[in-house]
């Protein structure tokens, strides 16, 4: 089954400096019949002003990753870490036991956007970890490119939780077959163009999918299209 979610169901938050569109149940938007799909908790998607951000907070027992489509965001948190995330990089932050971080646009010009998924662990109790990894934007191309999974790599970030993020730039025209185990879903995000799935449903830009029941899905771009695939137990 798959179940499409207008880019206008989200629920919007227009703060001067940070303007936020949330996929599921968060801070002062509560809803009880949408607080998450699977382990997939939280899907912001954030524009933070240049100089500002979110001050020092803090997060327990949650998989966070975060994911920047434009500009830079400065990480700092209680663990010593401080990086900066540009495109092509992913970073993943497993709060475990306890952790406080920070996470500011250091531009004085430009906009930082950018996605922040937080996933429940498979096990509780760990102890807080950070992860950076830079990616090879060129091999997005008319491909599914695993930039997260519980395995991790030399250019995947290793998460706490049974599942593989991948990102994609599929050409107009091009499709591409994702094949998945009976039992197991699916969440798509289109950051910008449009797809087709199954011959059937369409999803335009910051438009998503939840998919379940799917053994076999094919995904056509109807334009260039940039996308996000999670496949979730």
């Amino acid at each position: 089954m798959i179940h499409v979610y207008p880019a206008a169901s989200r629920y919007t938050a227009d703060h001067g400096w940070l303007k936020s569109s949330f996929s599921f149940s968060f801070a002062d938007y509560y809803d009880p019949d949408n607080m998450g799909f699977g382990p997939l908790r939280v899907f912001n998607d954030d524009c933070v002003a240049p100089q500002t951000g979110f001050g020092a907070h803090p997060h327990r027992e949650m998989e966070i990753i975060s994911i920047v489509l434009q500009g830079q965001l400065a990480h700092r948190d209680s663990t010593g870490n401080q990086e900066v995330i540009r495109p092509g990089e992913v970073q993943r932050m497993s709060a475990g036991t306890g952790i406080v971080h920070s996470e500011m646009n250091p531009s004085a010009t430009e906009e930082v956007k950018f996605l922040q998924l937080w996933f429940e662990p498979a096990q509780y109790g760990l102890a807080p970890s950070y992860e950076q990894k830079t990616y090879d934007q060129a091999k997005l191309a008319n491909q599914l490119l695993p930039v997260v999974s519980a395995e991790g790599g030399e250019q995947i970030a290793k998460i706490h939780q049974d599942l593989t993020l991948y990102l994609s730039r599929l050409e107009s025209g091009k499709t591409i077959r994702f094949e998945q185990e009976a039992g197991r879903r699916i969440y798509l995000f289109v950051m910008q163009g449009s797809l087709r799935l199954n011959g059937d449903a369409a999803l335009e830009t910051r438009e998503a999918a939840r998919i379940t029941e799917t053994g076999i899905l094919d995904i056509e771009a109807a334009a260039d299209t940039h996308f996000m695939l999670i496949d979730l137990p």
